[in-house]
Formats: structure tokens, C-alpha cells, sequence
């Protein structure tokens, strides 16, 4: 028993110890913040992922908005080639990749249904 006790225990230490292995960072380059408000990272890893953004700040005083592209990308667990582009903005957060969900189509009678909503406004609208 006390055997498979310790046998047990260094098993876990071991998958641990393996788990928490750090992944080098190969290149690496950062820009900023400057005083215009711009700035510009991006990083690579040594097992692929890598990742990159730059942002800047569009408008003035309280109109000010910081405007944000970036990117990553890196392999599933599963092999597949996961890529990510994105926009941050006062819209909000914007990501498009071929591994995101998507909504299904409107039904053709509930597109037409909004349609007709839109073009006949109730009075409170007006």
C-alpha cells in the first residue's frame, strides 16, 4: 500500500514538474506607449504562437478614443491552424477568425417581417 502511495505521488509530481515546463520566447519587440498615445507590440513563441497589435488614439479630449488592430494565431490541440484578427474601437471588440461561431441566417418570413416593421413605423415612433 504504501508502495503504491509513493509510486502515486511521484507520478503527479512528474506530470506537474511537465506541465509547468516555461515555453521560450523567441522574438519579441514593443513600441511605445509615445506621447501621441501609439504604441506597437508583437511576440513569438517558441512552440509557434505568436501574437501582435498596434493601437492610437483617434480624436481629441473627451472625443478621445483609442483605436486598436491586432492578431494571433497558433496550433490547436487537435493540429488545426487557429488565427485570430481584431478590432477595438468605441464600437467595441471585433473578432474574425474561421474558427468563431457565426449566427444562423434570419428566416426569410422574420426578414421580412422586420422589413415591414421599418418601413411603417408606429406614431410613438415618429
Amino acid at each position: 500500500m504504501r508502495t503504491s502511495v509513493i509510486i502515486v505521488f511521484a507520478a503527479v509530481v512528474t506530470v506537474c514538474a511537465a506541465a509547468d515546463a516555461p515555453i521560450a520566447i523567441v522574438s519579441q519587440s514593443q513600441d511605445g506607449p509615445n506621447p501621441d498615445g501609439s504604441y506597437k507590440w508583437s511576440w513569438e513563441s517558441a512552440n509557434g504562437i505568436k501574437a501582435e497589435e498596434e493601437g492610437s488614439l483617434s480624436g481629441q479630449g473627451d472625443d478621445a478614443a483609442l483605436q486598436v488592430r491586432g492578431s494571433s494565431s497558433y496550433k490547436s490541440t487537435d493540429g488545426q491552424d487557429i488565427s485570430l484578427k481584431y478590432t477595438a474601437n468605441e464600437e467595441g471588440f471585433k473578432p474574425e477568425g474561421a474558427h468563431l461561431p457565426t449566427p444562423p441566417p434570419i428566416p426569410e418570413l422574420i426578414k421580412k417581417a422586420l422589413e415591414w416593421i421599418e418601413a411603417h413605423p408606429s406614431k410613438d415612433d415618429q
